[in-house]
């Protein structure tokens, strides 16, 4: 048996061990019966023969005995009884972050807002524009960004106890659970133009924006106005964050873009390869609304959240891609727009007040204004209450003083 359990990889050796000790267990207790079936006998005779004079020479003990032992009889059938109920109810246990979740609220792991932009992140901003094109009941989870999936990536978004990673999958699972497939009007043709064209924002443009960013992680921080005590929710001052956030933000930015393959071009290079993907863009939308007629699909969802990293950054940064397609294509400028006011009413209120539910009604402060109302009414009363009461001792004074004032007149007279 040894030699088995040598052999078994390490993590199935705690079962074989379980297994061998208790064939040895069962190999001893059969052997017992058989060896001392004698001694067993006379040890019985003789336990009886000591009850009985036991009995004999204390019969009130016996009687006690008795009684405890129908006792702890009754306590053990009670505890046996019991025991069946309680483990038949077994708590589940959810490996997420949100254990006391809603039922069918999809809980969105992503970054923080900033000033100008709802998330920096354009997979971040993809899946929350399409939960809200669609009409998705979510709620975003103010993490701090500590949080990362499983595949270590954000965003992630967890829903009835399960974790769902990266955007693609995300809106793929959630589109054929709750029926929202944004391009079921679309010909074959159109689907094949659409995945070819988001193939070359998410795995093209997406890395030349990144490009920028890693080369001038200062410049980020301006253009977006980010705030990294916030967003972080540490208490270290902004100016040694940032220092931290370009060194690091650089060094691993430069590294995920050689390993991508954009990061081996020049910087003139590659503004040209983004220079193209724009007008490719602005030549496919034309004058229409959106890329394939006056509803938005898949497609703009995914160009509104690449198309705006550019679009909302500070006009106090220089960015040259930004600038050509402010000026050569004006259309892309336009779909962001719409695309905004469609799916992002209260964009103002999320970069002014940076909050990540401003969708989500706020509950009416009547009861903190009852609760203030209440303590005003009560103070009034208690103000009246000591106005009463300052009242009643002047009257009391002034009592005293005419009191005073006739005993002094008559001890006058007197004299």
């Amino acid at each position: 048996m040894a030699t088995e359990v040598a052999q078994i990889p390490a993590e199935e050796t705690p079962a074989v061990a379980v297994a061998a000790s208790t064939e040895n267990a069962a190999a001893e207790q059969a052997e017992k019966p058989a060896a001392e079936p004698v001694a067993a006998t006379e040890n019985a005779a003789a336990a009886q023969d000591n009850n009985k004079e036991d009995a004999k020479a204390s019969p009130a003990a016996a009687a006690d005995g008795a009684a405890d032992a129908k006792k702890d009889g009754g306590e053990a059938a009670a505890t046996a009884a019991a025991a069946p109920a309680k483990s038949e109810a077994p708590a589940q246990k959810f490996n997420v972050h949100k254990t006391n979740f809603e039922k069918d609220i999809i809980y969105l792991y992503q970054f923080s807002r900033t000033p100008l932009l709802p998330s920096l992140s354009p997979y971040c901003l993809k899946v929350e524009t399409w939960l809200r094109l669609v009409g998705l009941k979510y709620e975003n989870v103010d993490h701090k960004m500590r949080f990362r999936s499983k595949k270590g990536q954000l965003p992630f978004i967890e829903l009835n106890g399960e974790e769902i990673a990266d955007s693609a999958i995300i809106i793929k699972e959630l589109s054929a659970k709750y029926d929202k497939n944004l391009d079921a009007g679309l010909t074959a043709e159109q689907r094949n133009v659409s995945y070819a064209t988001i193939a070359m924002l998410e795995n093209h443009l997406i890395w030349i924006i990144f490009y920028w960013r890693a080369k001038y992680p200062d410049n980020v921080l301006k253009g977006y106005k980010v705030n990294l005590q916030h967003a972080l929710g540490l208490r270290l001052p902004n100016s040694i964050l940032n220092f931290f956030f370009k060194i690091t933000f650089g060094r691993k930015g430069t590294k995920k873009l050689k390993a991508h393959g954009i990061g081996v071009h020049s910087a003139e290079e590659i503004e040209e390869f983004g220079k193209n993907d724009l007008k490719v863009l602005s030549e496919m939308l034309d004058c229409k609304p959106f890329f394939f007629g006056d509803e938005p699909t898949s497609l703009d969802v995914v160009a509104f959240a690449v198309l705006s990293q550019l679009h909302y950054l500070s006009k106090d940064i220089t960015y040259p891609l930004r600038d050509y397609m402010t000026e050569k294509c004006p259309n892309l400028i336009g779909h962001v727009s719409r695309m905004k006011d469609k799916c992002f009413p209260d964009w103002d209120e999320i970069c002014t007040k940076l909050d990540l539910n401003a969708h989500i009604p706020k509950p009416e402060p009547e009861t903190k204004e009852g609760k203030e109302g209440g303590e005003q009414e009560k103070s009034n009363e208690q103000e009246g209450a000591d106005g009463d009461k300052i009242e009643k001792e002047l009257e009391k004074d002034k009592s005293n003083e005419k009191e005073s004032s006739e005993e002094n007149k008559e001890k006058e007279e007197t004299k």
